[in-house]
Protein backbone atom coordinates (compact mmCIF):
# COMPACT_ATOMS: atom_id res chain seq x y z
CA UNK A 1 0.00 0.00 0.00
CA UNK A 2 1.23 3.72 -0.42
CA UNK A 3 0.12 7.00 0.82
CA UNK A 4 0.10 10.69 0.67
CA UNK A 5 -1.86 13.34 2.31
CA UNK A 6 -3.27 15.65 0.02
CA UNK A 7 -3.80 18.65 1.33
CA UNK A 8 -0.09 18.76 2.85
CA UNK A 9 2.83 20.75 2.00
CA UNK A 10 1.47 22.34 -1.58
CA UNK A 11 3.28 24.13 -3.58
CA UNK A 12 1.57 27.43 -6.06
CA UNK A 13 4.26 28.65 -8.50
CA UNK A 14 4.09 32.29 -10.62
CA UNK A 15 3.21 32.93 -12.80
CA UNK A 16 1.70 29.52 -13.88
CA UNK A 17 -0.22 26.65 -12.47
CA UNK A 18 1.83 24.13 -11.24
CA UNK A 19 1.37 19.77 -11.77
CA UNK A 20 3.35 17.52 -8.68
CA UNK A 21 3.25 13.97 -10.16
CA UNK A 22 2.35 11.95 -6.63
CA UNK A 23 2.12 8.52 -8.12
CA UNK A 24 3.53 8.06 -11.63
CA UNK A 25 4.21 4.33 -13.13
CA UNK A 26 2.95 2.44 -16.89
CA UNK A 27 -0.58 1.82 -15.70
CA UNK A 28 -1.42 5.98 -14.74
CA UNK A 29 -0.45 9.01 -13.31
CA UNK A 30 -1.65 10.42 -9.98
CA UNK A 31 -1.11 14.54 -10.24
CA UNK A 32 -2.08 16.99 -7.78
CA UNK A 33 -2.57 20.61 -9.00
CA UNK A 34 -2.76 23.44 -7.76
CA UNK A 35 -3.59 27.06 -8.89
CA UNK A 36 -2.89 30.31 -7.82
CA UNK A 37 -6.26 32.76 -7.98
CA UNK A 38 -6.87 33.55 -11.80
CA UNK A 39 -4.62 31.41 -12.61
CA UNK A 40 -5.61 29.34 -15.39
CA UNK A 41 -4.59 25.83 -17.44
CA UNK A 42 -5.62 26.80 -21.26
CA UNK A 43 -7.63 24.23 -23.27
CA UNK A 44 -6.07 20.70 -23.51
CA UNK A 45 -6.92 16.74 -24.18
CA UNK A 46 -5.70 13.63 -22.73
CA UNK A 47 -6.02 11.60 -25.91
CA UNK A 48 -5.25 7.97 -24.52
CA UNK A 49 -7.22 7.95 -20.81
CA UNK A 50 -10.01 9.55 -19.61
CA UNK A 51 -9.03 12.04 -16.35
CA UNK A 52 -10.60 12.06 -13.44
CA UNK A 53 -10.42 15.16 -11.37
CA UNK A 54 -11.75 15.89 -7.07
CA UNK A 55 -11.23 18.78 -6.47
CA UNK A 56 -10.04 19.15 -3.01
CA UNK A 57 -9.83 22.91 -2.44
CA UNK A 58 -11.12 25.87 -2.97
CA UNK A 59 -13.33 26.87 -6.44
CA UNK A 60 -12.65 26.97 -10.04
CA UNK A 61 -14.63 27.19 -13.72
CA UNK A 62 -14.12 24.30 -15.42
CA UNK A 63 -15.22 23.36 -18.98
CA UNK A 64 -15.61 20.56 -20.93
CA UNK A 65 -15.95 19.64 -24.31
CA UNK A 66 -19.04 21.95 -24.69
CA UNK A 67 -16.76 24.77 -23.66
CA UNK A 68 -19.71 26.02 -21.11
CA UNK A 69 -17.97 26.72 -17.78
CA UNK A 70 -19.12 25.75 -14.95
CA UNK A 71 -17.90 26.19 -11.46
CA UNK A 72 -16.91 23.32 -8.65
CA UNK A 73 -15.86 23.26 -5.23
CA UNK A 74 -14.24 20.82 -2.86
CA UNK A 75 -15.62 17.27 -3.00
CA UNK A 76 -16.83 17.56 -6.47
CA UNK A 77 -16.01 14.61 -9.04
CA UNK A 78 -15.36 15.44 -12.49
CA UNK A 79 -15.03 12.99 -15.53
CA UNK A 80 -14.03 13.63 -19.06
CA UNK A 81 -13.65 11.41 -21.61
CA UNK A 82 -10.48 10.17 -23.94
CA UNK A 83 -10.19 13.01 -26.12
CA UNK A 84 -12.48 15.45 -24.65
CA UNK A 85 -11.17 19.19 -24.37
CA UNK A 86 -11.06 20.70 -20.83
CA UNK A 87 -9.86 23.78 -19.29
CA UNK A 88 -9.97 25.16 -15.59
CA UNK A 89 -9.47 28.50 -14.52
CA UNK A 90 -8.93 29.90 -10.18
CA UNK A 91 -11.49 32.05 -9.52
CA UNK A 92 -10.75 34.40 -6.59
CA UNK A 93 -9.31 31.68 -3.92
CA UNK A 94 -6.29 28.92 -4.43
CA UNK A 95 -7.94 26.15 -6.21
CA UNK A 96 -6.28 22.41 -5.64
CA UNK A 97 -7.26 19.67 -7.09
CA UNK A 98 -6.19 16.07 -8.35
CA UNK A 99 -6.47 14.10 -11.45
CA UNK A 100 -6.18 10.36 -12.37
CA UNK A 101 -5.57 9.12 -15.62
CA UNK A 102 -4.78 5.78 -17.13
CA UNK A 103 -1.75 4.54 -18.88
CA UNK A 104 -0.62 6.08 -21.68
CA UNK A 105 1.07 4.13 -24.39
CA UNK A 106 4.45 5.26 -24.87
CA UNK A 107 4.38 7.26 -21.35
CA UNK A 108 7.28 7.97 -19.85
CA UNK A 109 7.64 8.47 -15.73
CA UNK A 110 9.94 11.51 -15.59
CA UNK A 111 7.83 13.50 -17.88
CA UNK A 112 5.13 14.18 -15.63
CA UNK A 113 4.43 16.96 -13.70
CA UNK A 114 6.40 20.49 -13.22
CA UNK A 115 5.08 23.97 -14.45
CA UNK A 116 2.13 24.04 -16.84
CA UNK A 117 1.97 26.25 -19.79
CA UNK A 118 0.52 29.94 -19.63
CA UNK A 119 -2.45 30.08 -21.67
Amino acid sequence: MRTAQLLEDLEFHEPVPYAQPLYVDEHGRVLRFTLKPGQSIREHNTPHSPFYVVVLRGHGAFAGGDGKEEQFGPSALLIFDPGELHMVRALDEELVFVGFLHGVPGDRPSKAGGELGRT
